[in-house]
């Protein structure tokens, strides 16, 4: 498999963990020195997996109980040893979506492959709002 489908596959299985509300499926395929920037504070990020761990619980109750978290848009670019990704998704109960259609959550992956595996080490998460 090449380094691009390998990423969209470990992406796609990312998504399904979090919108399964999957802690365990979240947290693989990180490395131990992730940074996650994410939607709610600390807007300084989430450093180390101890911290991206202690970030997810919370989401995912919100998650599992009747959010989507679906995958719209993914597009990567691989090099040898470090890829970049960035997704579009809808994040939130389907009352969100009848509202405002367009909403997405923005996700902005930095890969790096570690003993011949692709790995996240960075995420970055941000909302856009519709224009009018």
């Amino acid at each position: 498999m090449d380094a691009q489908r390998e990423i969209q596959t470990l992406i796609r299985r990312w998504v399904d963990a979090v919108d399964r509300a999957d802690l365990e499926g979240v947290l693989a395929d990180h490395t131990d020195d992730i940074v996650m920037f994410d939607v709610p504070p600390p807007h300084a990020g989430h450093r180390g997996m101890a911290e991206y761990r202690a970030a997810w619980p919370e989401f995912l109750a919100w998650q599992a109980g009747g959010a989507r978290f679906e995958l719209t848009e993914l597009e990567v670019t691989a090099g040898k040893d470090v890829a970049f990704a960035h997704a579009l998704l809808r994040c939130g109960p389907p009352e969100w979506y009848e509202a405002e259609p367009g909403k997405r959550l923005r996700l902005t992956f930095g890969l790096r492959r570690e003993d011949r595996r692709w790995r996240i080490a960075h995420e970055h998460h941000s909302f856009v709002h519709p224009s009018p």
